[in-house]
């Protein structure tokens, strides 16, 4: 199998290329190969790599940013994979794409499940909502992937902010009030590649839209509690407190779902897979940075 994975040097992509290597011939494109601005370039890195699956791991993931950056955001997150879903309907290939909880706003009382409506509060999720819906009415094979709270030991994301104040700050002050499920890249990356190493024919069979995101839930006060716990155990930090405050308290550009719980029995049903719990695949994280 030869497999064309784009975002390479993000946090999902880099865990991805690792995980899919043993199973296919990884084609990993960066921004520096391919910029997905532009459609006539994927049209053109999808032609020369001839594939046997996408795997569309680039995103725009600036929440706040996108507010005042709309085209860039619709660019990459709605408009490059409806192209790479263009791309592979002609082909006859199956292409998976990751999406995110922001396409909900959060008011619903509980796991959000594949069939409740979306309802997006900003741009971010606008944006990712718009490309879910694109790949869906392409009419090719797919598996859209609804991830929740993604974090690893790269890139920008919240466990690395988090590490990084506790060196820096004497209290951290964070947000209480929104519900969650942190999910390891690597988790996402293996699930993934176990779907890969099934048969052609049952990526195609599955065909549709999965929540796939770690086990349990917690508010990013109760997230950001664990990483300084755990972190001051390892030497990755000092054991500073951990305040939690109000979402009223911690005025952001973009609104956030109060509630980002995803329910991914669908996923279970389908393949067979389950993500552990969110805390110890942060313990396995943290284990893994020292």
């Amino acid at each position: 199998m030869r497999i064309l994975l784009t975002g390479r040097n993000g946090q999902l992509g880099s865990e991805l290329q690792r995980v899919l290597a043993p199973v296919a011939t990884v084609v990993a494109l960066g921004r520096e190969d391919l910029d997905l601005a532009q459609p006539d370039r994927i049209r053109d890195a999808v032609g020369a790599t001839r594939p046997d699956l996408i795997v569309n791991a680039a995103a725009y993931t600036a929440v706040d940013r996108s507010e005042g950056d709309e085209d860039a955001a619709f660019a990459i997150n709605a408009h490059a994979p409806a192209v790479l879903a263009e791309s592979a309907g002609r082909l006859r290939i199956p292409l998976i794409h990751y999406s995110t909880d922001y396409v909900f706003d959060g008011t619903k009382d509980g796991p959000y499940t594949e069939l409740d409506a979306p309802n997006p509060l900003g741009v971010y999720g606008r944006s990712k909502l718009a490309g879910e819906r694109a790949i869906q009415a392409s009419g090719c094979a797919h598996l859209i992937f609804r991830i929740s709270w993604i974090y690893a030991a790269r890139g920008k994301n919240f466990l690395l902010t988090m590490l990084k104040l506790a060196r820096e700050k004497p209290e951290l002050r964070v947000v209480r009030d929104q519900i969650g499920v942190p999910t390891w890249a690597r988790m996402v990356a293996e699930a993934t590649g176990v779907i890969v190493a099934a048969t052609r024919s049952d990526l195609t069979r599955h065909s549709g839209l999965y929540h796939l995101a770690a086990a349990g839930s917690t508010s990013w006060h109760g997230f950001a509690s664990r990483i300084v716990a755990l972190g001051a155990e390892r030497g990755l930090c000092p054991a500073v407190p951990v305040t939690p405050i109000t979402t009223a308290e911690y005025a952001t550009p973009t609104r956030r779902p109060p509630n980002s719980q995803l329910d991914c029995s669908k996923l279970a049903t389908a393949f067979g897979i389950a993500l552990p719990a969110w805390e110890a695949s942060l313990r396995w994280c943290l284990d893994d940075m020292q």
